[in-house]
């Protein structure tokens, strides 16, 4: 409001922040949960153009998160199992060596129900798992929750020893 910019150009600049976002300083991966301000600019009436600020909207955007410390997050999934009792100490077994964390047991007329947190990355396959430690009898649902950071160790498995690609 009230700046050298003209609004018209406003908009490119925010094209290309959006554009640096999508394609961040770790991997490659979207940077999430960040805002931006435009506070002032200035503006040539010969040289200025819509490319030109949506190029400075993504250079400030990548100078800004060169100096942050960026972090590989992941998605955590809400996990619910429900098994045979005699089948608990496998699953929980199994779950831990997912990383997963869990949260609470309630016995059910069919068994126990396990609630547990659990990185999506280390769910991929599980309902053949489950199926071969319970027989076949075991079910379970999952739902997205949050994300949380990548252990370090894993995240520089992931990332190949490199921080930034800008």
């Amino acid at each position: 409001m009230g700046g050298v910019i003209p609004k018209e150009f406003i908009p490119a600049v925010d094209k290309g922040i959006r554009g640096a976002l999508q394609s961040g300083p770790l991997g490659g991966y979207e940077v999430m949960d960040i805002s931006a301000t435009l506070l002032d600019g200035s503006f040539h009436e010969v040289d200025s153009s819509e490319q030109a600020f949506e190029i400075a909207g993504s250079l400030a955007v990548k100078e800004g998160l060169k100096r942050e410390n960026s972090v590989l997050m992941e998605p955590v999934m809400d996990v619910e199992i429900i098994v045979p009792d005699e089948y608990v100490g496998d699953i929980t077994g199994d779950l831990s060596s997912r990383r997963c964390r869990i949260s609470g047991m309630e016995t059910r007329n069919m068994g126990t129900a396990l609630s547990a947190l659990c990185p999506l990355s280390e769910m991929f396959g599980y309902a053949t798992t489950l199926r071969s430690h319970t027989q076949g009898r075991g079910t379970f649902t999952m739902q997205f929750a949050h994300y949380e950071k990548v252990p370090e160790a894993i995240a520089e498995k992931i990332l190949g020893g490199y921080n930034y690609h800008f």
